[in-house]
């Protein structure tokens, strides 16, 4: 009798252990099933990582790269930053998308299909972007406790953008003037002298680069009741501003890091813009940007510094040098 209960138990036991396999197989089924919480994070995550990339609208995150490699980087470090810089535009893109989910759904340009999405997502989008803080955290209290900066300053200033300045004329445009020079951060080691000053500049360019954006889309934002810059000054007065901050960004490139790339980056100043030819401006100047930032970084990197005309900063100058 007591070896047939013995049995019974061991049965019993195997029983057990299977029905709970079985269980916590069907609830890893059931939370990568299309529309779960885990399936529609990560598809959310995607979503925005794909879109961006085809609006081309994560340059800082080649500004960020080329910072490290022209600092000389070890490859492990470039791969760590370029990685923690990845997440990082997920994480403020994201959130911009959730705060504009009720104009993107007003606005056809933009894709429907990832706007219904987010909207059908709100709760795995929230919990999506929790979960990059925390990783965002911790990959950087294991890396660079100074990942923190550009990780704080970046998507503070996205966030208070996303929330609120993108709709405050003449805020719009310094909001990511901060935004351009701090999310590159990201690339350099904060003790480097040189790379701050290269965030600066491409914090500079992204004045340029916003200015355009919100001629491009100063139509549409008054359509649906959003006052930018653009649509409070007006679309000549706009490309002026534009303009002026080319040139302002051109003379920092020529006082502090290439004469050469400074004056290629003035010639943007000089390109035509018709009224409906926003777009097509709006590619040829980053162009130019894109060139003169190539032609910056291959001449810093093939001289051992920067050159420019009111600064001499070696590669490997440190902040503290100035102390």
């Amino acid at each position: 009798m007591r070896r047939r209960s013995q049995v019974a138990a061991r049965r019993l036991g195997r029983g057990g252990r299977a029905s709970v396999g079985r269980a916590q197989v069907a609830k890893a089924r059931l939370l990568c099933e299309p529309g779960s919480g885990l399936a529609a994070a990560f598809k959310v995550l995607l979503d925005v990582l794909v879109y961006r990339l085809r609006r081309r609208e994560m340059a800082n995150l080649a500004g960020a790269l080329s910072l490290a490699v022209v600092l000389g980087l070890g490859m492990s470090e470039i791969a760590r930053r370029f990685a923690f810089g990845l997440l990082l535009n997920v994480l403020v893109y994201l959130n911009n998308d959730c705060c504009d989910l009720a104009l993107d759904s007003q606005d056809p340009s933009k894709d429907p299909e990832k706007t219904r999405y987010l909207r059908e997502h709100r709760g795995a989008a929230i919990a999506a972007q929790l979960a990059l803080v925390a990783v965002l955290v911790g990959l950087s209290l294991l890396w660079d406790p100074y990942l923190l900066v550009p990780f704080v300053l970046g998507a503070g200033v996205c966030w208070a953008y996303s929330a609120r300045l993108k709709r405050v004329p003449g805020f719009d445009v310094l909001a990511m003037v901060l935004w351009g020079a701090t999310m590159p951060l990201v690339g350099t080691p904060l003790d480097r002298l040189l790379g701050l000053v290269m965030a600066v500049a491409l914090g500079l360019f992204s004045g340029v680069f916003e200015s355009i954006q919100v001629l491009r889309d100063r139509q549409e934002d008054e359509a649906l009741g959003v006052r930018t810059t653009a649509v409070a000054l007006g679309a000549r007065r706009t490309l002026l501003l534009a303009r002026a901050l080319t040139l302002a960004a051109a003379g920092f490139v020529v006082a502090a890091l290439d004469p050469f790339a400074g004056l290629l980056i003035a010639l943007a100043a000089l390109l035509p813009c018709s009224d409906g030819g926003v777009p097509r401006y709006w590619d040829r100047v980053r162009m130019v940007f894109g060139a003169a930032w190539l032609l910056t970084c291959a001449r810093i990197f093939l001289t051992g510094g920067a050159h420019g005309l009111a600064l001499e900063l070696p590669l490997r100058a440190s902040v503290v040098d100035l102390l």
